[in-house]
């Protein structure tokens, strides 16, 4: 018996091109077509099923969903620049510090009113996992506003004064 290994299988010095698509697509293009793709078929076949009034309002919402997004597809992602983004980071900011302080309230009463008989301590100590995340939600969108606030704004783009 002969152990020692032979190469028998020649090896692959050929390197294989692969096809490239035809026409490439865009993002936004890709999005609008996935989601047609699932969208479509889901509102086939939950039309039906449902009572008359709401197939309609379904349908509608569908045909809509239709419209915003080819009209999403037709945004050049490569024109946007930095600056035009200003006002959507700030709005993120805002909307996490707002629901950090909303949840904060809502868990504040929710503890004032069915647990009167724990004291603020007994509080903290027993729902400290849920102050710690709207706390921290609220800080992080801190952070993003502070971030904004520090970013230089472009000479040529500043808002008029009234």
């Amino acid at each position: 018996m002969d152990f020692e290994g032979k190469a028998t299988a020649p090896t692959a010095t050929d390197n294989v091109e692969f096809a490239q698509p035809a026409t490439t697509r865009k993002p936004l293009e890709l999005l609008r077509d996935t989601e047609a793709l699932l969208r479509r078929p889901t509102v086939a076949t939950l039309a039906p099923i449902l009572p008359s009034k709401l197939s309609k309002r379904f349908q509608t919402a569908s045909s809509l969903a239709d419209d915003s997004l080819k009209k999403l597809a037709t945004i050049e992602l490569n024109n946007i620049s930095d600056f035009d983004l200003r006002p959507a980071r700030i709005l993120v900011g805002l909307s996490f510090v707002g629901f950090g302080a909303l949840m904060i309230l809502v868990l504040l009463l929710y503890l004032n009113t069915l647990h009167p008989e724990l004291s603020t301590v007994e509080q903290i100590r027993q729902y400290w996992y849920q102050y710690i995340w709207f706390v921290s939600l609220g800080v992080a969108g801190m952070f993003i506003l502070g971030r904004e606030a520090m970013r230089p704004i472009p000479k040529g783009r500043k808002s008029y004064k009234r």
